[in-house]
């Protein structure tokens, strides 16, 4: 009702929206596509706090009235006055007021549109960059279906903007940004399992990269198409690509260098190369040690690598060495380690599920299953909302390994064995399908 009644154009409500959460501090972006799904009650998911915190500044009430049915009105008589009503002059004036205000702020966001002559000025590409680097970080802690939407809308929007017209250097900016948020994109749909899309994805990524002309970008594109190419069971697919972006990556220093290595050196273990792994693993803790952060570490989440998730990469190259699996589990120990000290916005919900995974099968391997039980039975507790392909695929190696004749009469392994079964009918795929 309040946007109906209102007489700014949802387009107008959006970005007065957006100025409300930058001129408060607060995270909080809001697209057309949200609102017209807020105002007729399509919500599968509550907004996030950053939201709700906003649209109580900017509408008056709290998240839950706004999105709950239209009230009907009742009015008192007319000739009947409330015993608590305020001076009517007073509440008169108050009103004029708020709504010169009101009509001030709109005039001046209709005057800064029209002031900007091209296809997308400086401003909007800031609230791109904003929107992006938000996504970039939840990632790591949200579920797919909470986050999918702005996603999609988000490459919608920038590559809308791509194909109108612009300065150059706002050109490169906004390839810039294409190349990230297609990046999550191809990643969430390799996490739904949609290898052929995600890969499709990763190449418009590159070539968004390309265009331009980011370094580290084009590294970070290979690099995905190696981890595409892995979970999708084609590891020697998995070390070519990421041969290749380490090729792209030679002038740079970022932790893309690090991932690069590490992901070429787990690839190498599925396939039995032993030396070439070692190899790998050894680049990736050179890398570490002359790294020099980047503008992808700057953006932080999905598109930084930090040495948690570097110890879980080694892990997951160890547990498939023989020999190595008590390496394994000093890794993953030690990964665990770091993301139980990390603060609950650097925390990565899959990486720490895959340690976990890794960390079991080095224990099945090792034969101790009580400890493989204790290392998988907080991953086993996720809501179908998070079980991302890869975190399904981890836990259905564990499956594999504790299939093994030693463990034909184990209470424990077929124990676990049934829980990995049920919690791999329901994965995060489904809720989307």
């Amino acid at each position: 009702m309040i946007v109906a009644e209102s007489e700014q154009t949802q387009e107008e409500i959006v970005d007065g929206f957006v100025r409300c959460a930058q001129e408060h501090g607060e995270d909080a972006a809001l697209s057309l596509r949200t609102l017209r799904r807020w105002m007729v009650g399509d919500v599968q998911t509550q907004p996030r706090p950053a939201q709700r915190r906003v649209a109580r500044i900017y509408w008056g009430h709290p998240m839950h009235e706004l999105l709950a049915p239209p009230k009907r009105e009742t009015t008192l008589p007319q000739h009947i006055e409330p015993a608590d009503a305020p001076d009517r002059a007073d509440t008169s004036l108050s009103m004029t007021i708020e709504r010169q205000i009101t009509m001030s702020a709109r005039r001046a966001a209709r005057f800064t549109s029209n002031a900007e002559t091209h296809n997308v000025g400086t401003e909007a590409i800031e609230q791109l960059r904003h929107d992006v680097v938000g996504l970039a970080n939840s990632y790591l802690r949200e579920p797919l279906t909470a986050i999918m939407g702005d996603l999609i809308e988000l490459q919608d929007v920038t590559f809308g903007f791509l194909e109108g017209k612009q300065k150059p250097a706002q050109t490169r900016d906004l390839y810039v940004l294409a190349s990230v948020v297609t990046g999550m994109v191809a990643k969430a749909s390799q996490d739904l399992g949609r290898f052929h899309d995600a890969m499709t994805l990763a190449r418009t990524m590159y070539v968004c990269a390309d265009n331009a002309d980011h370094i580290g970008l084009r590294a970070w594109a290979r690099n995905l198409q190696s981890l595409i190419a892995y979970w999708a069971g084609r590891p020697q697919e998995a070390a070519r690509y990421a041969q290749s972006g380490s090729e792209i990556a030679a002038p740079i220093s970022g932790t893309v260098t690090t991932w690069l290595a590490s992901s070429e050196a787990r690839a190498w273990a599925q396939l039995g190369g032993l030396d070439e792994a070692r190899t790998a693993l050894a680049r990736a803790a050179g890398h570490r040690e002359r790294l020099q952060a980047d503008d992808l570490d700057e953006i932080g989440g999905l598109f930084a690598f930090p040495q948690a998730k570097q110890h879980y990469y080694a892990a997951g190259t160890y547990v498939y060495i023989d020999g190595l699996h008590a390496d394994a589990v000093s890794e993953a120990t030690r990964a665990l380690e770091l993301y139980d000290s990390s603060d609950a916005e650097s925390r990565a919900f899959a990486d720490e599920a895959g340690t976990r995974a890794e960390l079991a099968l080095a224990r099945i391997h090792e034969g101790q299953l009580d400890g493989a039980r204790d290392a998988l039975d907080p991953v086993l507790e996720y809501g179908p909302e998070l079980r991302i392909g890869g975190i399904v695929a981890s836990v259905g190696r564990v499956h594999t390994a504790l299939r093994d004749r030693r463990y034909k009469d184990s209470t424990i392994a077929c124990g676990l064995r049934d829980e990995i079964e049920s919690f791999s009918q329901r994965p995060a795929a489904a809720l989307t399908a």
